[in-house]
This record gives structure tokens, C-alpha cells and sequence, in this order.
């Protein structure tokens, strides 16, 4: 019998010992090679919470300190500010007060939006756009206000509006001069006030459209606009006087036939004397320095041509009342002057005879 012999079997690695295990080559020299695992992570990890928060602080004071050093370094100083959009406001009183303002804090830490809001507070600024132009200059773009009126204040001085009703300054010799002045303003000061005195210059714009297309502007030297509703012309040149009373509406016609049916009345005798002209109901009433008053149909206030149409006053016999109160008959007149009556002198009979006279009504197609 033939004995079998049965090679032995190599020792069986476990699962655990093969699984991740590498073979390392051993070195040449004998000494076993040592594996390098070090990160700016794994050491982290061993420091103490406290101490990374530490750290972050120490780095967020850094950059502070750092920022407000740079900040205020001589470089971000101001050294230029240009300024455009300027011709009634002075360029110099917007670089001194931009100067002002960014003394302390340079150009890189400045609070532009601060100093917008300072510039758009002078007279004659509208709005003020400042910009940063590195490392030291700034850029301020200004839209000026534009005046649009002279008003004539309860002082008597004329100044310069725009429509918003912000007063511009004082108006100076070499100025263009308005189509006319504008009385009536509000000079408190108050919200209110500035709303009035927008509705006065809404007002005064549209006079000005009506009346230049008429050409009737160079006839007005100020209007008044106390009251809106209540339009009243003070007429320029020989009629400076002369006080043309509007109403609110249809002011463009109505001075019209005003002007008209003044020039006529100018040709009279005592046309010299007449103080106003008003047009506001719709019919034509002519005053006098001396109290009278002359009142005529008009179609003024529906815009039409009026056409002058004298009618003769009739006569009618006069009559005195008795104290019954029935009409007593008139004596007739004799020829003879009475033997005590004095004669009356010429001057004395054409004054009478001119009071005597009443105006004739007018009327108007």
C-alpha cells in the first residue's frame, strides 16, 4: 500500500489582516519607512474651541484697524473736486462747501449721500450728484433750478422764482427782463405758502402763453395774484394807472376787449382819469379817479369781438315829488333871466353841463 502524502496548506490570511493592508518595500539600509500625514486640519482639530475663536476675533480687529489706516492715509486726502452743470450758481461755494464736508473723513470713508443732500439746499440747486474718483478727487454734477418769474416782494425788491416757487435771488441789471412781474406772493414760508405760490406761478405761466399769443404781453407791466381767482393787470406804459380786473377765467379775451374798449375811452375827454377796467361778469365797467363809473354790455366773457353801438339817452321831462307823493307840474321856462340873478359865467355853465351829461349805454354784438 502506497502512502499518500498531502502537501500542507499555506496559513489562511483573515479578511481583517488582508483588507487595507500594503505591502511596503522595506529600505536598503534596513530601517523601516515612516508614513507623513500632517495638515493645517488635522491640527485644528486638536486646538481647543476657545482658541479658534480667539483667533478670529484677533483677525477681524486686524482687518478693521487695517481699513480705517488705509482709509485715512494721506492718499484718499481730497485734493480735487470737479464740478459741472453750473451757471447761475457759483462752482467756488459748491467746491468750499464738498471741501468742507470731506475734511475729516478723506475720500474713500466720505458720506456722499450727506453731501449731495447739503448741496441740494442752495437756492439754486435742484438736485446734486457727488461721485468718488479715486484715490483723491470727487465729481458733483449739479441740475440748477431755472427761474421762470420776478416777483416783486412786499419790500419791493425783485427776485427770482422757478416753478416750484423756490426763491432764486435778486434780479440783477444785466438780466433778461420778464414779460412782467408778479404781485401777491407768499413770503411766510410755510408749506402752505409754497403751495399757494406754485398755484400763482401755474398761473402766471398760463397767462403768459394766452397773452404772448396775442401779443398783449408788452401791454401788462405786473400782475396780481393775491388770489388766483381774482386776476388783475396793471397795464404798462402810458396806462400805467390803469388796473384791468380779469376774473379767473378767459383771461386772454377778456383783456383783449378790455384794451380795446380802453383805447377808445382814452379819446374822450377825462380818458386820462380812468383807474380800471373791469371785465369779470361779463360786461365792460370803466372807473375814474373820480369816483364814477361808466358800465357797458360786453360779451367778453364768451370770447367774441365786441363792436361798439352808442344808442342817444332818451330825454324825459324832470319832475319833483310832493309830499303826497304825486308828480307836481313843471313851470315853463322864460327867456328872461330873473331881475336879482347874477349871469353865469362860461366856465361855470360847461361844468354844469358836464356833470349833467350820463354815459350812454353801450352795448356789444
Amino acid at each position: 500500500m502506497k502512502e499518500k502524502v498531502i502537501p500542507s496548506r499555506g496559513v489562511r490570511r483573515s479578511a481583517a489582516q488582508t483588507k487595507g493592508f500594503v505591502q511596503r518595500p522595506a529600505r536598503r539600509d534596513g530601517s523601516v519607512a515612516s508614513r507623513s500625514n500632517f495638515s493645517p486640519r488635522a491640527l485644528f482639530a486638536y486646538v481647543p474651541k476657545a482658541l479658534k475663536v480667539v483667533l478670529s476675533v484677533l483677525v477681524l480687529i486686524t482687518l478693521i484697524v487695517g481699513y480705517r489706516v488705509a482709509a485715512s492715509a494721506s492718499l484718499f486726502q481730497l485734493h480735487s473736486v470737479d464740478v459741472t452743470g453750473t451757471s447761475r450758481t457759483s462752482a467756488e461755494e459748491i467746491q468750499a462747501i464738498t471741501r468742507r464736508a470731506v475734511l475729516r473723513t478723506g475720500v474713500w470713508r466720505a458720506d456722499l449721500t450727506a453731501v449731495s443732500n447739503e448741496l441740494g439746499h442752495l437756492p439754486g440747486v435742484r438736485l446734486a450728484v457727488v461721485s468718488r474718483v479715486l484715490p483723491d478727487g470727487l465729481r458733483v454734477r449739479i441740475s440748477e433750478r431755472v427761474p421762470v418769474a420776478v416777483v416783486r416782494t412786499s419790500a419791493g425788491h425783485f427776485v427770482w422764482v422757478d416753478d416750484e416757487g423756490v426763491m432764486l435771488g435778486e434780479m440783477k441789471p444785466d438780466d433778461r427782463m420778464p414779460a412782467f412781474f408778479v404781485r401777491g406772493w407768499n413770503e411766510e414760508g410755510t408749506d402752505e405758502a409754497r403751495k399757494e405760490n406754485v398755484e400763482r406761478i401755474k398761473k402766471y405761466l398760463e397767462l403768459v402763453r394766452e397773452w404772448d399769443a396775442q401779443g398783449l404781453s408788452n401791454r401788462v407791466s405786473e400782475v396780481t395774484l393775491i388770489d388766483v381767482r381774482d386776476v388783475r393787470a396793471q397795464l404798462a406804459g402810458k396806462d400805467s394807472q390803469t388796473e384791468v380786473r380779469l376774473g379767473a377765467s378767459d383771461s386772454g379775451e377778456r383783456l383783449k376787449v378790455a384794451l380795446n374798449q380802453l383805447d377808445i375811452y382814452k379819446q374822450a375827454p377825462g380818458g386820462s382819469s380812468i383807474t380800471y377796467v373791469d371785465v369779470q361778469t361779463g360786461r365792460v365797467a370803466i372807473g375814474f379817479s373820480s369816483g364814477n363809473k361808466m358800465a357797458s354790455d360786453s360779451t367778453a366773457s364768451n370770447g367774441e369781438e365786441a363792436e361798439k353801438k352808442v344808442d342817444s339817452a332818451p330825454t324825459k321831462p324832470a319832475s319833483t315829488s310832493t309830499s303826497a307823493g304825486k308828480d307836481a307840474t313843471k313851470k315853463p321856462k322864460t327867456d328872461k333871466p330873473a331881475a336879482n340873478a347874477a349871469p353865469n359865467s362860461p366856465r361855470k355853465n360847461d361844468r354844469s353841463k358836464e356833470n349833467s351829461v350820463k354815459p350812454a349805454a353801450l352795448r356789444f354784438r
